[in-house]
């Protein structure tokens, strides 16, 4: 396998979850180094408030109410954008880029604003090449997480 980056992207409907699928690849995990939301509808037309959350664990982290103490939220992410000028628009996440993922993930997006539009959502990682031992440890953190 490859050590170049790679995306994964789609669109979801607010609150709803998604599945990120990693499948067995032997000797490798993953570091997601990018979180970025972006409007699936009305894009121009209205306030955007759209939140995100990644999560390891075994059910979703609602992204309006994310606990940086969850060993298993690995990024959360924001954008805005208000036809209101004076709140400006933002984007922001907060990754961590240490948690070495060997099993599938769980994404969950929501419009905050009101509208309920759908969220597109893109992710991009780092395959990182793991030795045995290396490989053995981050699948039983990864375990541990998911089993709590």
């Amino acid at each position: 396998m490859p050590t170049e980056e790679f995306v994964m992207r789609g669109q979801t409907g607010s609150g709803l979850t998604e599945t990120l699928n990693f499948g067995s690849k032997d000797g490798y995990a993953f570091r997601l180094i990018e979180f970025k939301l972006w409007p699936g509808s009305g894009i121009g037309s209205g306030d955007n408030e759209l939140l995100g959350s990644i999560t390891a664990g075994k059910t979703a982290v609602a992204p309006t109410d994310p606990n940086f103490d969850d060993e298993g939220l690995i990024g959360v992410s924001a954008h805005n954008q208000h036809q209101n000028v004076a709140y400006g628009p933002f984007d922001g996440s907060v990754i961590n880029d240490t948690f070495l993922i060997t099993q599938n993930l769980i994404l969950m997006v929501q419009d905050v604003a009101g509208a309920g539009r759908p969220v597109n959502w893109q992710l991009r990682f780092k395959p990182v090449k793991l030795s045995d031992v290396q490989a053995a440890n981050a699948n039983l953190r990864q375990f541990h997480v998911f089993d709590e």
